[in-house]
């Protein structure tokens, strides 16, 4: 455990200042450890793996900043199946290509992807007409309470669009130390979103496989800068910064029908365009606003331009704020925001 550690360069928005303790953990009883002494010294914990999701206060923190590292990578192969068992703090991407690379399918939309593979189920992080939780068949998790591990099935993940229990009703119980996916062998991907069809339909690619997929996605997600390139100055966000919100049936008649916003059927609604409703608020591509700004490729990219924390939750609540004066929606936020005192 480390006082003192400057958090900036542990996120991909490259932003925030100190933790009072630092704690980079590679096992259940580093973590076991860490909580204890936060407990004992009355201190919060505030736990990250992969710093894509997250964005920590200009102040820092004013407690223990607990990062959870746990390698692994273990893979059994059946006739149709490989089961893939891995540590939550394996770099998520790095995943996806071996996958790919393997002829193993369900997962390749999710490429490109930063973060760590522990914060994919969290998020039920999806792309592209994939999400983690159609493949996910089990996660280990120490809960924080008894400091004992505990196995959740996919079911009793409570999955939802980018939604599931550690986000939701059990929110900050548990830290998820091993993710278990099984995937298919020798199938054909299958493709369910219109741009990334036409992506695949310009590379004259004669068989789809994972891996030419995992291609498809890649360069679709260099052109909106949503691949981490330190030559680029528009990738140095949190991903997307705005959830695609959901409205009942009733609401979309009401007051979003008469409007050309992208609108997807969803049991008891529609999911709407964020992206949409942020460029008609008043926030373009490009747009710049201190040292904060909206990436030149990206409409829900909030990208730091040298600026502070302050800078992009000012124009983060600048654009809700906007967003819903105008067309009534709240938009919800993505990543994590961590206040220097919780």
């Amino acid at each position: 455990m480390t006082a003192n550690v400057v958090l900036a360069p542990h996120t991909t928005m490259g932003l925030g200042g100190p933790a009072r303790w630092f704690a980079r953990c590679t096992s259940s009883e580093e973590v076991r450890a860490t909580l204890l002494f936060a407990q004992g010294e009355g201190l919060p914990v505030q736990v990250f793996s992969g710093g894509s999701n997250i964005i920590f206060a200009d102040e820092g923190f004013d407690g223990v900043v607990l990062n959870v590292a746990f390698r692994g990578f273990r893979a059994e192969e059946s006739r149709d199946d490989a089961v893939l068992t891995v540590g939550s703090g394996e770099p998520w991407d790095s995943i996806v290509e071996r996958a790919a690379g393997k002829g193993w399918g369900g997962i390749e939309c999710l490429s490109g992807i930063p973060g760590s593979t522990g914060g994919t189920p969290v998020q039920n992080v999806g792309a592209y007409g994939q999400d983690v939780g159609e493949t996910l068949a089990s996660v280990r998790a120490l809960d924080r309470r008894t400091l004992r591990e505990t196995e959740f099935s996919r079911d009793d993940c409570g999955f939802g669009y980018r939604e599931s229990r550690f986000k939701g009703s059990d929110a900050d119980l548990f830290i998820i130390t091993q993710v278990c996916f099984r995937l298919k062998r020798n199938q054909q991907p299958e493709i369910r979103y219109p741009e990334l069809a036409r992506e695949l339909e310009s590379t004259e690619t004669e068989r789809l496989t994972p891996a030419s997929v995992r291609a498809a996605v890649i360069a679709l997600r260099r052109k909106k800068s949503m691949i981490l390139d330190t030559a680029d100055e528009n990738s140095r966000s949190a991903g997307s910064f705005f959830t695609n919100p959901v409205v009942t049936k009733t609401f979309f008649e009401a007051h979003m029908k008469s409007f050309p916003i992208p609108a997807f059927p969803v049991p008891g609604g529609f999911k709407l365009s964020a992206a949409w409703l942020v460029e008609r608020s008043g926030f373009p591509k490009g747009f710049r606003r201190g040292g904060a700004g909206i990436s030149e490729h990206h409409a829900l990219a909030i990208v730091n331009r040298g600026g502070s924390t302050a800078d992009v939750l000012a124009l983060a609540g600048e654009i809700e704020k906007q967003v819903y004066g105008k067309f009534g929606i709240r938009l919800r936020r993505e990543p994590v925001v961590v206040r220097y005192k919780p």
